[in-house]
């Protein structure tokens, strides 16, 4: 049985920006995606290129706050 969108594990992230790295350039996390063999996917837009792509979000907690 595959989880559903309301048993997203981090909802308090949808809406924050963080950055690639501690020195990458900053993303905004817009929804969660969806939950994968290998953990959960968060939608992304990085506001410099206009980029949007899916992000595991295990990369995305171990990036820090955008600055």
């Amino acid at each position: 049985m595959q989880p559903h969108i309301a048993d997203f594990p981090h909802p308090e992230l949808i809406g924050t920006f963080r950055q690639f790295g501690p020195f990458g350039i900053p993303y905004q996390i817009l929804k969660e995606g969806h939950a994968t063999a290998k953990g959960w996917t968060v939608e992304i837009e990085v506001p410099q290129t206009g980029e949007r792509l899916e992000y595991p979000l295990k990369d995305a907690l171990d990036d820090p706050e955008a600055r």
